[in-house]
């Protein structure tokens, strides 16, 4: 999966999510990806929750067209409080 098509289903699964992705190694090596994913869902949320969103949005891609993803993930209003990575 390239990264775009990582990053517009994790869009259409969580609510209101901007997601970035991008190869995390070399730009030819599309299943070690790295995410950065800001959405309102992850408001009271704890991290390995907001973690468990990302992957349930991912579901059998996490298995079949992904072997790992670094994954940072914000609600908005810590995504500018952190300058916005």
């Amino acid at each position: 999966m390239n990264p775009d098509d990582v990053a517009d289903l994790i869009e259409s699964e969580l609510e209101d999510a901007d997601a970035t992705v991008r190869p995390a190694r070399d730009k030819h090596d599309e299943d070690h990806l790295a995410a950065t994913v800001i959405s309102p869902a992850f408001e009271g949320q704890s991290l390995v929750q907001q973690h468990q969103q990302v992957y349930d949005a991912l579901d059998d891609h996490m298995t079949t067209d992904i072997h790992a993803l670094e994954l940072s993930t914000y609600t908005p209003e810590e995504y500018e409080e952190h300058g916005g990575e």
